[in-house]
């Protein structure tokens, strides 16, 4: 009788417990806050844990529901259901991985280490069961006969696609070592991003003689002060490896030995043989995916991932470098030569290297242009910039920008907007945040909350987010932003509208959920207005004056449009290369000396010393943690669309409302609801041309 008493107070306590835990944690209520944003006041760092284990629960919950229905399996019971599948996993891990990303500690990265080999577990419990393959299987074996729409029969083939892809028709031995595969890599892809965070934090250049600031502009001194007494160092200036103060400093400064050391700290990150090389990461992590790419019966990683790409094939990708490759170097090559003639003029008796071609290259704009940033930056002040893209927006579209307060952030510097369509209904939210911190990892990204679907008949608006790492605002001047700065605006709000103009019903394909080459075609086609000078006349007002930019500047920013057009695109080919390099291994034991495999890669391509591949290995995130392996290419693939996209404006009219609609409705809207050429074609009426694109460079 003790003992059953006792049973009974231990069954009662635990239901008190689970349902005083449901209470308390946030992910498990329903979230009365604005539109059903995030409650992030509410959300601690202990609640992530407890939320994952029991999205996942309830995940297992609805996948054994859909296995052991005893009804035949049909799209709404099987595909349509397994879809739907997940919402807590999805909403758990939509808000844990942008903080980790953005505002991330030691406890969250502790999480992210923990947490990533269970999600693998996770999702190869679901994607190796054989019998929800079977089910898929037998829908998919009836498609022709189930009279679905085209976004019902697109769903249907991605699933049964990523079922093969994930490793469904593998027999056991072989499930097994994919399993451990997929283990291991979500713990190396996490670790590899977490090196670069420290590497990016652990350097400072700290200059404590003013005399070592020659060169650099007051508003780059000023940054250096201002980080300077933020770390607590009266008196001095700092530098650091984030882009808004290390391109200024390698820009600018007169230093060259300063400049040297800023620049060798930035490109040997993870490079140093501490605890935070990454070396030996990246050769096993490319070495696994060999090997899992040849477990699922492709012959290298890269023809596994561009199998369900635009590109199709290695061959394709290696043959759109090589069309840009060799105008891109004799570019660069000459660009040189005028940097090094500069040079000489100037007195100096040394070869130009790697360190001095942002020096150089302003100074060679200088004077064939008559043009600097520092002469642009007084007319692109951030907020000004964000409101040129929402006029741009509004313009094109009719949807307007509303800043909400009400909604909860994540940080103090983050801003939120709620956007609304012509007729005054809601699209969704868009969060911004634009300046770096030691929390944030570097670069500047798109992400989302929360995906748009339809479901019971409802529509489930959207929560985007643009994260960035901008120029900050001093004491004495707001935040002031170069021409890259600004583009970089633009085209991380392409990603968002992407997203913010999705309408399709399930989740698998909404959004930004297109082929890798595809989905940069909407955000690098907002780069191209950014600069016409209708546009930059609604936004590039200087910050004291308050006067607009003038015909004249318009015009010097116009002819320097190709100024150094040869290194930027060496630069970006060159770590293409070795994306498609490393990921076209045929051996699944890792490479040895990982610096020698990329001096070789770089060296067929006849890359020269004095420019260093936009990305090494080490600090590779793009290709190693963040989903663009065997994709980096997808950027020059995507301009090849967006230059021959934007050119449809070109012809007609710059802000012409019926194309911007034939734009959103054939593109934006649809998602991974159709094959990316189909969508194209249908706004364009034809297929792209590189033309537009050469011309753009001005590689022609």
């Amino acid at each position: 009788m003790k003992n059953l008493i006792l049973c009974v107070l231990a069954i009662l306590f635990a239901v008190t417990s689970c349902s005083r835990e449901s209470t308390e944690n946030p992910f498990f209520t329903e979230w009365k806050t604005p539109l059903g944003t995030p409650p992030f006041e509410k959300i601690k760092t202990e609640h992530f844990m407890p939320a994952f284990e029991e999205s996942m629960r309830q995940q297992k919950a609805e996948v054994h529901a859909i296995i052991t229905n005893p009804e035949p399996a049909n799209f709404e019971n099987t595909i349509a259901a397994l879809d739907y599948s997940g919402e807590l996993l999805r909403r758990v891990s939509a808000v844990f991985y942008a903080l980790n990303g953005a505002h991330t500690n030691d406890e969250l990265q502790k999480i992210a280490k923990e947490i990533a080999p269970q999600l693998s577990k996770h999702e190869d419990d679901i994607g190796l069961n054989d019998t929800l393959f079977q089910r898929i299987r037998t829908v998919y074996n009836q498609k022709n006969h189930l009279n679905l729409n085209v976004e019902q029969a697109k769903l249907l083939e991605k699933y049964y696609q990523d079922f093969v892809r994930g490793g469904a028709n593998l027999d056991e031995k072989s499930k097994k070592r994919f399993r451990e595969i997929n283990a291991e890599l979500a713990v190396l892809t996490t670790k590899f991003g977490e090196n670069v965070l420290k590497e990016d934090n652990n350097f400072e250049l700290v200059i404590d003689n003013a005399a070592d600031l020659a060169g650099l502009p007051d508003n780059v001194i000023a940054a250096g002060a201002a980080a300077a007494k933020e770390k607590g160092y009266t008196g001095k200036w700092v530098y650091t490896l984030h882009k808004p103060s290390w391109i200024p400093f390698l820009t600018y400064s007169d230093k060259r030995e300063l400049r040297k050391k800023i620049y060798l700290a930035y490109i040997n990150r993870c490079n140093n043989d501490n605890e935070y090389d990454n070396k030996a990461i990246a050769a096993k992590i490319a070495a696994l995916r060999a090997e899992r790419a040849q477990l699922l019966g492709f012959p290298t990683h890269a023809h596994y991932v561009l199998d369900v790409n635009m590109a199709k094939n290695p061959a394709n990708v290696y043959d759109l470098l090589d069309k840009l490759w060799r105008p891109a170097l004799h570019r660069a090559k000459a660009e040189l030569r005028d940097m090094q003639t500069i040079a000489r003029r100037e007195g100096a008796r040394f070869q130009l290297e790697c360190w001095d071609w942002w020096y150089y290259a302003e100074k060679l704009k200088k004077e064939k242009y008559a043009l600097d940033d520092e002469l642009l930056r007084p007319y692109f002040q951030l907020k000004n910039v964000r409101q040129g893209t929402f006029d741009l927006a509004t313009k094109l579209w009719g949807i307007t920008f509303h800043e909400r307060r009400d909604i909860p952030v994540y940080h103090a510097d983050v801003k939120a907007f709620e956007v609304k369509d012509t007729d005054g209904t809601t699209i969704g939210v868009l969060y911004v945040d634009y300046h770096p911190r030691a929390s944030k990892r570097g670069g500047a990204w798109c992400g989302s909350f929360r995906k748009q679907m339809k479901k019971d008949g409802k529509n489930i608006t959207p929560l985007m987010t643009n994260v960035f790492n901008l120029s900050k605002p001093t004491t004495e001047k707001p935040a002031l932003l170069s021409l890259d700065e600004v583009e970089t605006i633009f085209h991380e709000f392409g990603h968002a509208l992407h997203g913010l103009f999705s309408d399709g019903t399930y989740p698998r394909l909404t959004g930004t959920s297109v082929a890798r080459d595809f989905v940069e075609l909407p955000s690098q086609i907002m780069e191209n207005w950014a600069l016409e000078p209708e546009v930059l006349k609604s936004y590039a007002f200087h910050y004291e004056t308050g006067e607009p930019i003038s015909d004249e500047l318009i015009d010097k920013i116009r002819k320097a449009s190709l100024f150094n057009q040869g290194f930027a695109t060496v630069e970006y080919l060159a770590a293409s290369y070795m994306d498609m390099d490393w990921h076209t291994l045929t051996t699944s034991r890792p490479i040895e000396d990982v610096l020698e495999f990329e001096d070789e890669s770089l060296g067929r391509i006849g890359l020269i010393p004095e420019i260093i591949s936009r990305y090494r290995t080490p600090y590779f995130r793009h290709i190693f943690t963040s989903g663009y392996s065997a994709g980096y290419y997808s950027y020059i693939w995507a301009e090849v669309l967006d230059a021959d996209a934007f050119q449809a404006f070109k012809e007609t009219d710059l802000f012409n409302r019926e194309l911007a609609q034939s734009f959103r409705k054939n593109i934006l809207a649809r998602g991974g609801s159709e094959e990316p050429m189909v969508l194209y074609k249908r706004f364009r009426g034809r297929e792209p041309s590189i033309e537009p694109l050469l011309e753009k460079r001005g590689l022609k």
